[in-house]
C-alpha cells in the first residue's frame, strides 16, 4: 500500500496524523509478517505477536515498495520518497543475507506494484502486468495489457500450491485471471541448466540464509524479449470477468486460488467471483457513500473477508453460511425483485474504526477471530471480533515508525 501523505484539502486536520517517513506498508503472503518502506530504508516485523525482526538504513535514499517472499531473506525493492534509493522504473532483488542486490529488472515506466512467488516475479506498470521468472537471470515470460491502473491493483493467491494471478483487464471494470503455472517461456525450458531457482526458507521467523544456488551476478531483464531471439512463450489461458462498471481499485485472491474479490473506484460494493467459471458468488456492501478501498483480504480458510477504506473503517464479512454470524441484510430483502439492488445487498457482520481515520490495510491474524491493521500514521493494531454478535475490541496498539 502506498501510504504517502495525501494531498491537503481545506479545513482538514487529518494530515498531521500521517507518519512523514513512512512510504509503504505490506503484508507477506500469509500475513504473518509485514514490511515497510521509509525515506531512509526498510524494516521487517512479525505481525502477531508483534516484534521488529530487522531493519536496514540507507544513506542515500528511500524505498517506495517492499515485496516479501514468504519469510525468506529475499525481497524486491523499488525506490521512492524524496530521494529514491533506486530508480522508480527498476525492480531490485535483494538478498539480505549478504545485503546485496542480486538481480534487477528495468522497465520503460515507473513500477506501481511488485509481488513475488516462489518462481515468479509479477510487476505492474500503468498499462501492463508483466510476469518474469524468479531466478539468477530473470526471464521475461508474459506481458499483459491492462486499462489504466494507477493504483497498481494486482493480487496473487498466497497458498503454496496455487498460483492464480488477478489484475485489471483491458476494459475498465474487467478482471483478468491467469494461472502462473501456465506461464512458461519455452526458451527457458530448453535452457534450464543455465539458471537456478531461488531457494525459499519456510521458517517461522525472518531468518537470513545463505545465497544457496542463486548467482551473485546481477542481471537486467527488459520488458519484452529481444527481436529475433526466438524466445517463444507458451500460450496462457486467461479468464476475463466483467466485474464493475468503473475502474478496478483493489483486488484479492483467496489462498487456494478459487475466488477473487474486487472493488471499483466507487468503493461501495465488493464482488467475489469464482476464478474458474467467473460466476458471481457474493455481492457485499461496504456502505452507501463513495470510498477508496485500500485493501481486501481473505481469511486462511476462505470463510471470511476483511476490507479497509479511507473512511478509517475495517469491515468483516462472512462467506460461509454455516458460520455463527451471518452478514446483515435489509428487512425488505423479500421484495428484492421489486426494490433497487441496494435492498438485496449483504452488509458486514462486524466492523470497527481505526484512530485518526487514516489510510490502512488489513489482514487476518494467527488467531481465528482477529484482524491486524497497518495504518499510515505508523501504527500496527490488532482487533478481535465476536463471531456471534460481531463486537470488536482492540487488543493492542504499537508504533512501528
Amino acid at each position: 500500500m502506498n501510504v504517502g501523505r495525501p494531498l491537503p484539502y481545506p479545513g482538514s486536520g487529518i494530515q498531521e496524523s500521517y507518519a512523514p517517513e513512512l512510504l509503504y506498508a505490506a503484508f507477506n503472503q500469509d500475513y504473518g509478517c509485514f514490511a515497510i518502506g521509509t525515506q531512509t530504508g526498510f524494516r521487517i516485523f512479525n505481525s502477531d505477536p508483534y516484534k521488529e525482526k530487522m531493519r536496514r538504513e540507507f544513506k542515500d535514499g528511500g524505498i517506495g515498495i517492499v515485496a516479501m517472499l514468504y519469510r525468506s531473506n529475499y525481497l524486491a525493492f523499488v525506490g521512492g520518497g524524496r530521494n529514491p534509493h533506486f530508480p522508480p522504473n527498476k525492480v531490485m532483488l535483494w538478498d539480505d543475507a549478504s545485503s546485496t542486490i542480486i538481480a534487477e529488472l528495468e522497465f520503460r515506466s515507473d513500477v506501481l506494484n511488485v509481488q513475488l512467488q516462489r518462481d515468479r516475479i509479477v510487476v505492474v506498470l500503468r498499462n501492463k502486468c508483466i510476469i518474469c521468472s524468479l531466478e539468477a537471470k530473470p526471464r521475461h515470460l508474459h506481458a499483459f495489457e491492462t486499462s489504466n491502473n494507477d493504483r497498481g491493483a494486482m493480487a496473487i493467491s498466497g497458498g503454496n500450491d496455487s498460483g492464480i494471478l488477478a489484475f485489471p483487464g483491458r476494459q475498465k471494470g474487467h478482471i483478468q485471471i491467469v494461472d502462473l503455472h501456465s506461464c512458461v517461456n519455452l526458451a527457458a525450458v530448453q535452457d534450464t541448466a543455465a539458471t537456478s531457482p531461488l531457494p525459499v526458507s519456510g521458517g517461522q521467523g525472518f531468518r537470513p540464509r545463505g545465497r544457496g544456488s542463486f548467482s551473485a551476478d546481477s542481471a537486467t531483464s527488459q520488458t519484452s524479449a529481444p527481436h529475433g531471439s526466438g524466445a517463444a512463450v507458451h500460450p496462457t489461458n486467461i479468464n476475463i470477468i466483467a466485474a464493475h462498471a468503473t475502474a478496478i481499485s483493489a483486488l484479492a485472491v483467496s489462498p487456494d486460488g478459487s475466488m477473487v474479490a474486487s472493488a471499483s473506484e466507487k468503493g461501495t460494493l465488493i464482488r467475489i467471483f469464482d476464478t474458474m467459471s467467473g460466476r458471481l458468488l457474493h455481492e457485499l456492501r461496504r456502505g452507501v457513500d463513495r470510498a477508496d478501498i485500500y485493501s481486501i483480504a481473505f481469511s486462511p480458510d476462505n470463510t471470511r473477508l476483511c476490507v479497509s477504506s479511507d473512511k478509517g473503517t475495517v469491515h468483516i464479512f462472512n462467506l460461509d453460511p454455516k458460520q455463527a454470524a451471518g452478514n446483515r441484510q435489509s428487512n425488505l430483502k423479500f421484495m428484492k425483485d421489486l426494490l433497487p439492488k441496494y435492498f438485496s445487498s449483504e452488509w458486514s457482520f462486524a466492523h470497527f474504526r481505526v484512530a485518526n481515520e487514516v489510510r490502512c490495510i488489513c489482514g487476518f491474524g494467527t488467531e481465528r477471530n482477529s484482524v491486524i491493521v497497518l495504518c499510515a500514521d505508523g501504527t500496527a493494531q490488532k482487533y478481535s471480533f465476536d463471531s456471534y454478535r460481531g463486537n470488536c475490541v482492540r487488543e493492542w496498539y504499537r508504533k512501528f515508525i
